[in-house]
């Protein structure tokens, strides 16, 4: 009886439990854009951004450009990043029809030393989404 009973107990809290990560979820994604009604569409203008090298400790910025090609305004409600030393900081105002927006990122470098490739996912109204932002360079070691 004992044995049939914790079967069951790791049965219920497999099929319970929701193990994935959400964040990296697409599906979650999707869900959250969902609830747009009114969508229009965006071109990126430069989804990738290579910083190149930078000493460890420095921060780089850069301000990832996009237009709105659609016939509505363009709301993005959320920008994430795959790590805390990436901040993402989207518009605070819808971007108008035929405008270009911006969105900032800030990479601080300290403790990275070597390759970096960080996204940035970015929630909006436009459909198709918005493409993975990308910032990729090298940090070196502040001793060479």
């Amino acid at each position: 009886m004992k044995k049939w009973l914790i079967v069951f107990v790791i049965i219920s809290s497999l099929f319970s439990c929701d193990i994935r990560n959400n964040r990296n979820n697409p599906n979650s994604l999707a869900r959250m854009d969902s609830g747009f009604t009114d969508t229009t569409s965006v071109q990126m203008i430069d989804s990738v951004y290579d910083f190149g090298k930078v000493v460890e400790g420095q921060k780089v910025e850069h301000n990832y450009r996009f237009k709105n090609t659609g016939n509505k305004a363009l709301v993005v409600s959320a920008a994430t990043a795959s790590c805390g030393c990436t901040v993402p900081e989207k518009p605070e105002e819808p971007v108008k029809p035929g405008e270009t927006g911006f969105l900032k990122v800030v990479f601080n470098s300290k403790g990275r030393v070597g390759q970096v490739h960080k996204e940035v996912t970015v929630i909006s109204n436009a459909y198709p989404k918005f493409p993975v932002l990308q910032l990729i360079g090298e940090v070196t070691s502040s001793n060479k």
